[in-house]
């Protein structure tokens, strides 16, 4: 059954290291154990990351938009910090990264997103994601960041009760997964200081979003991934898109919440003018229009670009080509009940993105 819903609380894998019940849900019913995995320690890649994003033109100021990834991928550990500014005017960004050789599992991420702190330090980057009841907390400083300035981030977000998107994926090969989970519609607050300038976030219109993986990924891959959040008429609303993360037979990724109920989505089509090939990432004309359409009308959106993230990072045997656009998505969604809900201006991203790691 395509997005079969799991509801009963159980453990991921198997005695062989395969995923028992692939499908989505609506919180963690899945344990991940990573001793459970079959593949080699190198193979294993694990991460947290955050982003957290603030509307200017809602507030009469200017947008900015942080991220914060703290990872262990088997033979290379990356932790990162970026800096953006997706105004219409003078749109700007900036990620420093800090590659680290073979952490398997040093780095002691925890082995689920409801519990457990994630830190990092050297003398570059001291960094925790800090969980606490009905809180996530970023808190950290990197050390000449850009400029030779630090960025320093004391954010805390509000995690309500409410539904979540988390999928079981298999992959076609052997001891092969992809367990994640995202979070959507953290109200955010708190402040982030570049030098001497300070950014502060506003809980009434402003939201952060993790994105949570653990899994063994196949050596080579593209994908697609949207996310956005905003307050519509005083409901919080958020949604996430994506595609290329292994066998969706099961379930799709695709969902959308309003005041923190999910309405899940069959195939979504991300189409982006002159993307012609899943693995061409110089054809696209990434900066212009975009539309996201939903197999069963009930996501329909147009996507204009107003700051492309582009990074490409290749020694060979470990490439990572992306492009996080980041723009105004205006259109409709459907719920569940029939409601008719009007997107207008939502500022958020959708990235395409080819790894061979």
């Amino acid at each position: 059954m395509r997005n079969h819903e799991v509801i009963t609380p159980q453990l991921l894998l198997d005695k062989k290291g395969e995923i028992v019940e692939p499908g989505w849900a609506k919180g963690q019913v899945w344990q991940y154990r990573r001793d459970m995995i079959r593949a080699p320690k190198m193979r294993i890649k694990e991460w947290d990351y955050y982003l957290v994003l603030h509307d200017g033109k809602k507030s009469g100021d200017e947008s900015f938009a942080a991220a914060f990834t703290l990872s262990d991928d088997g033979y290379v550990g990356l932790q990162s910090v970026s800096l953006l500014f997706p105004g219409e005017k003078n749109p700007w960004e900036h990620t420093s990264t800090i590659l680290n050789v073979c952490p398997m599992g040093k780095m002691h991420l925890p082995e689920s997103s409801e519990r457990g702190d994630v830190q990092y330090h050297d003398k570059k980057l001291e960094l925790a994601f800090i969980k606490r009841p009905g809180t996530r907390a970023i808190r950290g400083t990197y050390q000449d960041f850009h400029e030779g300035k630090p960025l320093c981030a004391d954010i805390v977000l509000e995690e309500k009760t409410g539904d979540t998107m988390v999928i079981a994926t298999p992959w076609d090969q052997a001891h092969h997964f992809y367990y994640n989970q995202k979070i959507n519609c953290m109200r955010a607050s708190g402040e982030i200081r570049w030098g001497d300038r300070t950014l502060h976030l506003n809980p009434a219109s402003d939201f952060g979003t993790l994105d949570w993986g653990r899994g063994v990924w196949t050596y080579d891959n593209t994908w697609y991934w949207g996310s956005g959040n905003a307050d519509i008429g005083g409901r919080a609303f958020g949604f996430n898109i994506g595609f290329g993360f292994g066998n969706t037979k099961a379930a799709t990724e695709n969902i959308f919440f309003v005041d923190g109920r999910a309405t899940k989505l069959d195939d979504v089509e991300i189409c982006i003018p002159g993307d012609v090939d899943l693995k061409d990432m110089e054809s696209p004309h990434y900066m212009e229009p975009w539309t996201i359409h939903e197999s069963r009308g009930r996501f329909e959106m147009t996507f204009t670009p107003v700051l492309d993230r582009a990074a490409k990072m290749d020694f060979k045997v470990i490439v990572s080509d992306q492009h996080q656009v980041f723009g105004r998505m205006n259109g409709y969604v459907l719920t569940d009940s029939g409601e008719r809900i009007e997107v207008k201006d939502v500022l958020c991203f959708i990235e395409k993105v080819h790894n061979r790691y």
